[in-house]
């Protein structure tokens, strides 16, 4: 079976509804947006709301998806965290989240940043493998959990 996407408000994400992750029911009606301004759904059947990021690397971030992806590809380039810091203004601790956060969504990104930032495979391969070893102080690698750049 393929994997593909589908558009946000598609499903419904509470795993109690009898729609839950049933595609195109027709049960998902928008229901307003987040002060970040964020497309918000309900659902029809159970009256569960969730927003159109749920499920990705940008859920719950107050920033918009295109500053996070910049500062990923900004990464990606080897630049620091703390000249990111410096240059847009982000707490590094916030990149490093975003990072922390993006890893286990390494093959959507991974397109988004090839597609929009003209990132290298090789820059992408240093970025997740910095992934690998963020927060580590024995020197031990750690075994990386998302898809490498070279598989699929």
């Amino acid at each position: 079976m393929t994997e593909h996407l589908v558009p946000p408000g598609s499903f419904c994400w509470n795993p109690n509804c009898p729609d839950y992750a049933r595609l195109q029911r027709g049960n998902l009606r928008r229901f307003g947006k987040t002060r970040a301004g964020v497309q918000r759904y309900q659902c029809k059947t159970c009256h569960q709301t969730c927003t159109a990021t749920k499920g990705t690397p940008f859920y719950g971030c107050k920033t918009d998806p295109e500053t996070i992806l910049e500062c990923l590809a900004l990464l990606a380039e080897r630049i620091s965290l703390a000249a990111i810091h410096r240059v847009k203004g982000i707490k590094e601790e916030t990149v490093a989240a975003w990072l922390e956060k993006a890893a286990p969504h390494a093959a959507a990104l991974e397109a988004a940043l090839l597609a929009d930032h003209r990132v290298s495979r090789a820059q992408l391969d240093a970025l997740w493998t910095y992934v690998g070893h963020k927060g580590e102080k024995g020197g031990t690698p750690k075994h990386p959990t998302g898809v490498p750049s070279g598989g699929g």
